[in-house]
């Protein structure tokens, strides 16, 4: 059900990604009512054989994989469809840096058709296909070749428990410029205004890859396909972190459904304390994510569309590796 919200449109504007959702509505809900929280982690999902292959300590940074699975029950975002289901796939990645000098984070995305040197495999391939190899597959080969990015955590996001989390924050409102539809995810939105979206329709606008705006009299899809999406992801996560905060700075002991809501969408690896993770994220949180994106370039690779590390990558890539400064962030 849309609830339509008359505030004013925003400026346009890159925000935070979608899958550190659950990991930053965690860091609100530690401030409410810890006791709630500890109880559900205590009841989080644990992803076998991913510890054995995370990095070691590191002096200066602790890197989190955050991972969006999305379940092709949900219906397939490129055709609709939702016959035959092969379990999930890593639909966004990302990796969430944690200063230990300073406090600071940052959150890097990576795209899920960039062609890289897949673990266990003797050939190169989009990097969300390791996915199917399991999570300590994935884990790897972001360790390794190109990237090269230490991973200290492992976070699993499950978009469909993703809905039930919106739907406890009361709906989240999103801003739409014009009358904006999706058939494939059953996104529709009428006309142009700021609507308050639950779970249903917040999933089906995150999802979103073939999405629609109605222009000058025709329907309009958006070219930059998944780059868009991820956008729109961002955008989404934002809108979701304030309206949760807004909730908890009014009443710090309603937190607890909350918290359920994310217990039910995460899987963790064993070593991760999310109410510790929680507690150094709090002052990152409040001053900012720094966000990036890694400069990257299109080519058709035996018959395949992907994306290659373009320049400026490597700079990125050594910030988040612990080895250099921090470049200026994404716009």
């Amino acid at each position: 059900m849309l609830a339509l919200d008359t505030t004013p449109l925003p400026r346009r504007r890159r925000l935070p990604g979608f899958v550190a959702m659950a990991v930053l509505t965690t860091v609100v809900c530690a401030a409410g009512t810890l006791i709630a929280a500890r109880r559900v982690v205590d009841d989080v999902p644990r992803v076998q054989g991913v510890s054995a292959v995370l990095s070691g300590t590191s002096d200066n940074v602790e890197n989190f994989l955050l991972v969006g699975s999305d379940s092709r029950a949900l219906g397939d975002p490129n055709t609709g469809e939702t016959g035959e289901v092969t379990g999930n796939r890593s639909d966004t990645i990302m990796v969430l840096r944690v200063d230990k000098g300073d406090g600071s984070a940052s959150l890097l995305s990576i795209p899920r058709d960039l062609w890289v040197d897949r673990a266990g495999h003797d050939s190169k391939g989009r990097i969300n296909s390791s996915f199917n190899d399991g999570p300590a597959a994935l884990v790897q080969t972001v360790q390794q070749g190109e990237l090269g990015i230490p991973i200290h955590h492992y976070v699993e996001i499950d978009f469909s428990g993703f809905k039930a989390l919106v739907d406890a924050l009361g709906g989240v409102q999103v801003c739409f410029w014009y009358p904006t539809r999706d058939f494939n995810t059953g996104l529709d939105i009428p006309v142009g205004g700021c609507y308050i979206l639950d779970g249903t329709q917040g999933l089906a606008y995150a999802r979103s890859r073939h999405y629609e705006e109605f222009r000058d009299g025709e329907w309009h899809e958006d070219p930059t396909s998944d780059l868009g999406r991820s956008t729109r992801q961002r955008a989404f996560v934002n809108a979701s972190l304030q309206t949760a905060l807004a909730q908890v700075k009014a009443n710090p002991f309603t937190t607890g459904e909350l918290v359920g809501a994310i217990g039910s969408s995460i899987r963790i690896d064993d070593e991760l304390d999310p109410i510790g993770a929680a507690a150094s994220l709090r002052t990152a949180v409040g001053d900012g994510l720094l966000t990036y994106s890694l400069p990257v370039v299109p080519k058709t690779i035996d018959g395949n569309a992907v994306l290659l590390l373009g320049d400026g990558a490597e700079s990125v890539l050594q910030y988040f590796r612990g080895r250099g400064p921090a470049p200026a962030p994404s716009t």
